[in-house]
């Protein structure tokens, strides 16, 4: 690779520490949320939800881990590895949050149909990310905010199948995601790099905690 290859965003010393701030509370709180949410499923569901929910929390740790690695790893050939691990597992991680959703609270078929959907999308942010890295952000952004919002096109099912407070929280979720993407493209805005990670913290919590209330062992009543 040529050193053009090896360029990443400089920022200030306040920046890098907000930003390393962030990803030490994300990383341990993203595993503890994980192991609560897993502990706090409904048994009678049986081992699929657990086997999904396992999916998303395994997915969750890891990209926030890959996030930490990346963003907190000096300039060179193993920050840009990182970097294409970093943004492949941006994928990961919205086809493991559609999973529980599309595999325990749809319709088997309508489900199993948005698995593939959003699975084959997400092989293709992976595939471009790892053999195409710096070449096709612009398209990997839009794939990203295409995915995030596939929801839309089942949101009556999910209106009628989840509680009204899962279906908000996932929603809430997306909005602060596609906000946070929108302000990491803002590379003239002061901290936007770590605005993002923390919007990405928020926008992930809200959607654990959606599928929280969506699968726990009791009613929702908020």
């Amino acid at each position: 690779m040529s050193a053009y290859d090896y360029r990443f965003p400089a920022y200030t010393p306040a920046e890098v520490a907000a930003d390393r701030v962030i990803h030490f509370i994300g990383v341990p709180a993203a595993f503890a949320s994980a192991c609560w949410l897993i502990a706090n499923a409904d048994p009678a569901r049986g081992d699929r939800l657990l086997l999904t929910l396992v999916l998303y929390g395994t997915a969750l740790v890891g990209t926030l881990g890959a996030s930490a690695a990346y963003n907190l790893t000096p300039a060179g050939p193993n920050k840009e590895f990182l970097r294409c691990i970093d943004h492949a597992m941006i994928f990961v991680m919205i086809g493991a949050t559609y999973t529980p959703i599309a595999l325990n609270a749809m319709l088997p078929m309508d489900g199993i149909i948005l698995c593939i959907e959003v699975w084959t999308l997400a092989a293709v942010g992976i595939i471009i990310s790892v053999c195409f890295p710096r070449r096709y952000d612009g398209v990997l952004l839009g794939l990203y905010l295409c995915m995030g919002w596939l929801v839309l096109g089942v949101i009556r099912t999910l209106i009628e199948r989840l509680p009204q407070t899962a279906v908000l929280l996932l929603l809430g979720g997306g909005i602060v995601l596609t906000v946070g993407a929108f302000i990491h493209t803002r590379h003239r805005l002061p901290f936007h790099n770590a605005a993002w990670h923390a919007l990405v913290l928020v926008g992930t919590g809200l959607h654990l905690a959606a599928l929280h209330v969506a699968f726990a062992p009791w009613q929702d009543t908020l």
